[in-house]
This record gives C-alpha cells, structure tokens and sequence, in this order.
C-alpha cells in the first residue's frame, strides 16, 4: 500500500531484499532435497550448514546446537515438552512466567494436564520477575526454568544473565523464547548460561515459517518430529530449504549493522514517547523505560477502546497492535498488562507500536499528529473522560 507506514515490527518484518535474493535459487534452479546424495541434493545440504553456521556464530554456539523448526511457537513447544517428557524421571516441575507468549503458556497448560506441575512468576510494575521468588520456586524436582529473553507486547528485557547462573546452579535446564530478541540484541549462550533458546526469522527481516531451536550439546531432550533423519533424528520432514537460507542471510545482516541499527530505533522510540506525552494527557508507557527493546513503545491511553484507536490509525494509513499478533482476534485484555498491574478498563486502551530498519522521524511525526487527533475525537465521546476534565 503506497504510503504506508508500517510500525508492527514485533508482529512481523518485510524480507529484506538481499534476503530475497539469496533465497531465489532455491526455489528454482537449486531446488535438491538436502537427503539425497547427487550434487544437486549436496548443493542444498551445504546451503543449510551455512546457514547453521551463521546462526550458531551470533549466537556463539556450536553448529551442531542449532535445528531448524518451522517456527518460534514449534521450537518453545519443542523446548517444553521435549525437556518434560525426556527428563520426567527426574522431577515434573517447570517454572515461567506469567508474561510469556501463549507457545509458552499453553504448552504449559497441556504440560499440566499430563501430570507436570508448573509454578508462574510474578513480575512488577515493569514487567521483570523477582530473581528472589524464582530461587525460592526451586525444588528438588524442578527440571526447568523457562523465561522469555524480551516481552513481545511490553519489550521488558529479562535479568538473563542471572536467570542462567541460578539455574546452572541449580543443577536446572534454562530455555528462553527469544523470538523477540535474536537480531535486535546481543545474545551469548555460554556466557549467560542458557541451554535452549526459540528465534524466528520474520522477527529480524527473514522469511515466515522457519525458525530454530538451540540446544546445548548434552541436553537430554525427546525428539519433536519422529519420520526421518533430518536435523540429526531429532526433527524429521524435509527441510524448508529457502527458508533456512534466508534465515540465515538474515541474522547475518542483522548482526553487522546491529548497534547502528538500535542507536536509531532508540532514538526514534524515545523521540515518540517524549513527543506522546507532551501532547496527550492520561498515558502510560508500559514496560522497562530503559531495559526494553529499542524500538518497542507500549501504551496505555485512559477513557478510551485500544480497538478504536487501531482502526482509527489503520484508516489514517498506519499499522500498529494492541498487544501480541497472535491474539489479535481477541477482544480480552492483554494478559501481559494485566500481569503488571493495570486495571482492565486501562488495560483495553493499549497501542503497541514496534519500529523497525526502514521507519523514519517524518514518519514518528506524522503518527504522533494523528494518534494527538483520534485520542482527542474518541475521548470527545466518552462521558468518563468528560467527568474527569469537569474535575480537573
């Protein structure tokens, strides 16, 4: 659509097109199945090695730690119920949290209707758990801690460096959702201890339905998918083959510019939550204000429906959310806000916008001049709003 300004980073990002371009071939002329030994198989199987390796090197992992899934939400279930189920002779309790994205939350909830028992952290007004309560929740039968890297609504960066020491510590695997963290920040498996870590390429300018699973050489873990041999038995299917190689190229492209790129989007998040709050009254910024991803602004405006606001904006030529993509059709408050502490009717009035490489400061401006306009005509016609001006 010409014109338009796209601010849903979080939700999606368009393949870049030097991703593009390297994905091409694959569909056409190097279309092997990397099973089979002719050349042309060989030629795909080497693709995705590359791709493994570029993926395993920003992560400073072991290629042979990295296995591709079709996705963010099939490596977080991979991650739970392959852990769960692989070590469940050693204990049946898992520890979270209560803002993880629902692959996590759900698969927690099967998890406990197959006899596991699951203990959800608290977390505070920002969004970031208690490191005390997580010690505390620790018992001789906990088997893991899984705690998401950056909240996908509210953009809180978790303390992951000490989640991954109490864990280790503990004798306990760590697995982090990472999905909304891989290619927008610096991430180090041995360093910060973590065992299994979920990404997805679309959230860093990669193709849709590919991601992978990282999982620390020696981690006891059941296969996802059982029918084949790839990804080393442990997720058998055909590998999605363009997909993986876009993957690749894009972390790689993602990782070379990545604190030019932040240095912006920093700039442009605090440029739109300074310019917001100068000229709309009754907001909140929700999230860390300084442990956030740097291009996440999450709001909260008073008397009015998040609904409203998103069409409002949608007709005025801007994308933005009230919360995570993946409950979108949904019309229940976000269980992240809740979970900080709002109330439900200030909870509904939540925007999220996530910006992304190829938003610009025209483009800030322009949405904050519009949102100044459908906050002001939809409190116009709210009688609560005109209580509180009469008082004020």
């Amino acid at each position: 659509m010409e014109n338009y300004i796209y601010m849903d980073n979080s939700a999606t990002t368009p393949v870049k097109e030097e991703v593009l371009h390297e994905m091409l071939p694959y569909f056409t002329t190097k279309y092997g199945n990397p099973s089979s030994i002719y050349s042309l198989g060989r030629q795909s199987k080497n693709a995705i090695e590359v791709s493994r390796e570029r993926i395993a090197k920003v992560l400073n992992a072991k290629t042979n730690e990295i296995f591709f899934t079709a996705g963010g939400s099939e490596a977080d279930n991979w991650a739970l119920k392959g852990i769960a189920f692989a070590n469940k002779s050693k204990g049946n309790h898992i520890i979270t949290s209560k803002i993880e994205h629902h692959g996590i939350l759900h698969t927690c909830e099967y998890l406990e209707k197959q006899g596991f028992e699951i203990t959800y952290l608290d977390v505070d007004e920002y969004g970031t758990i208690d490191l005390k309560q997580l010690e505390e929740s620790i018992n001789s039968n906990t088997i893991l801690i899984s705690i998401m890297f950056a909240n996908n609504e509210i953009g809180t960066i978790q303390p992951i460096k000490e989640i991954g020491r109490i864990a280790k510590e503990n004798g306990v695997y760590f697995h982090t959702d990472a999905v909304q963290a891989v290619g927008h920040v610096r991430i180090d498996v041995n360093e910060m201890n973590i065992d299994l870590l979920s990404l997805s390429a679309h959230k860093f300018y990669g193709p849709k339905g590919v991601g992978a699973l990282y999982i620390r050489q020696g981690v006891k873990i059941d296969p996802l998918i059982s029918g084949g041999a790839q990804e080393r038995n442990r997720r058998a299917g055909t590998e999605n083959v363009p997909g993986i190689v876009g993957m690749g190229k894009a972390i790689e492209l993602a990782y070379e510019n990545l604190d030019e790129n932040n240095a912006k989007l920093i700039r442009l998040r605090d440029s739109m939550i300074k310019k917001i709050f100068d000229k709309i009254d009754y907001v909140r910024l929700n999230g860390h204000p300084i442990n956030r991803l740097p291009g996440n602004v999450n709001l909260c405006f008073e008397f009015i429906e998040g609904e409203s606001l998103l069409l409002s904006l949608d007709m005025a030529g801007i994308a933005g959310s009230s919360g995570s993509a993946c409950t979108s059709g949904t019309l229940d408050p976000s269980h992240v806000l809740l979970a900080i502490g709002l109330p439900h009717e200030i909870a509904h009035g939540s925007l999220r916008l996530s910006l992304g490489d190829f938003n610009t400061e025209e483009e800030v401006d322009y949405t904050v001049e519009k949102i100044e306009e459908i906050v002001a005509r939809l409190r116009s016609m709210s009688p609560l709003y005109e209580n509180v001006k009469e008082v004020k």
